[in-house]
């Protein structure tokens, strides 16, 4: 007999993308997880699952948090936004239009992370530098190079906020 015992499950209420959802997992389990298994919201990606690279990040409260790393139990009350929360391919938000228009994606799968991290940015700073903007981005990945692009779409967002 195994002195290991298993988390027990919880159930509890998240608040994503504006509604309220209840779900079942064990405490431990990364909202990432949830979100894509539970909820089938496939913006946030697995990548690195260590929290490092970003496609994961998803808003929390206002701020960019990689969901990868982030516990159930941790979640539970908060409000969460995903990709599919931000607008949909009628009316994209102004970020990931910034982004359609700069045509800052090749492969795509570092987007929902850049554009997640974006956002929380200019909700922050509506106007931020360059040297800003490079900053809150430096630790989202992106292997196909794009990252000029990215740039450029994310000022340009800046330049039409309110």
């Amino acid at each position: 007999m195994s002195d290991h015992t298993l988390a027990p499950v919880r159930t509890v209420t998240l608040h994503v993308n504006g509604q309220p959802v209840v779900v079942s997992a064990m405490a431990d389990t990364p909202l990432l997880l949830i979100l894509r298994n539970d909820l089938q919201l496939n913006g946030p990606k697995y990548g690195c699952g260590l929290g490092e690279c970003g496609v994961c990040t998803v808003i929390i409260d206002g701020v960019a948090a990689r969901s990868c790393v982030f516990p159930l139990s941790g979640a539970e009350g908060r409000t969460i936004t995903t990709l599919e929360g931000l607008g949909s391919r009628a009316q994209p938000h102004l970020v990931q239009q910034a982004f359609i228009d700069e045509q800052a994606a090749q492969c795509g799968y570092c987007m929902n992370g850049m554009i997640m991290t974006a956002k929380a940015l200019l909700d922050r700073i509506p106007h931020p530098s360059e040297a800003q903007v490079r900053n809150e981005l430096s630790a989202n990945l992106c292997r196909c190079g794009t990252h000029l692009e990215i740039i450029r779409a994310v000022m340009l967002a800046a330049r039409q906020m309110p």
